[in-house]
């Protein structure tokens, strides 16, 4: 168990010559500080709070107002999007534009999953409130007119039997308040075809950019 231990801390050792060197270099400034905080603790107490607490307090609050209402960053964990995102991508997420204007067809939408709202899901918005929609022969229809237009002009989109919203010849109208969201990867994706309509009220973005690999950053479309 200690040659465990020694084995796992070997690779850190390089730290302890930097903090010495560190030391060394800084060592008037370190011996200013430890007498100031011997002698005058509330003053420098203070001081440390104005040059580090008090930008380090609002940078993270900052922070967190930004990624819950503004942007945040996702981890796409499969492969229902492709191939416009790749399982692992990580994307940045547009929270704000849809408090705006109303989301549009072909936009990347992610939203929470109506079966677990804990879980957010990210599909292509392919029906808007009131339209009627139709999977036939591969080909999605709006309203009875095939979407030939890219990003759907791309995608082959498929008929499920035994899901509510995926039979072949069906046609389903989105309610009110509602959108009908599609993976890309028709084959491999669970989305409105199995379970139903997104609730507007649950729409949480629109994804806008791959941001990591550094190979894939792009812009999404």
């Amino acid at each position: 168990m200690e040659q465990g231990f020694f084995q796992a801390i070997r690779g850190y050792l390089w730290i302890l010559p930097v903090l010495l060197i560190l030391a060394y270099l800084y060592r008037s400034k370190l011996a200013h500080e430890w007498l100031l905080a011997r002698t005058e603790t509330r003053r420098w107490l203070l001081q440390k709070w104005k040059n580090w607490g008090e930008p380090l307090l609002i940078a993270a609050i900052l922070a967190i107002f930004i990624r819950t209402f503004i942007f945040g960053p996702y981890k796409i964990p499969t492969g229902s999007m492709k191939p416009t995102f790749m399982e692992n991508d990580k994307i940045f997420v547009d929270k704000l534009s849809y408090r705006f204007h109303a989301p549009q067809r072909g936009d990347i939408i992610v939203f929470k999953y109506p079966l677990d709202r804990k879980k957010d899901f990210v599909k292509r918005l392919a029906g808007l409130p009131g339209e009627s929609i139709e999977i036939r022969k591969g080909v999605l229809l709006v309203n009875g007119k095939p979407m030939t237009d890219p990003p759907f002009s791309a995608n082959t989109y498929y008929n499920v039997e035994d899901w509510e919203f995926g039979r072949s010849g069906q046609v389903i109208r989105v309610p009110d308040g509602h959108y009908f969201a599609l993976g890309d990867n028709s084959a491999h994706s669970a989305d409105s075809r199995q379970w139903g309509f997104v609730p507007a009220k649950d729409l949480v973005g629109k994804a806008f950019m791959i941001w990591w690999p550094p190979q894939r950053i792009k812009l999404a479309k």
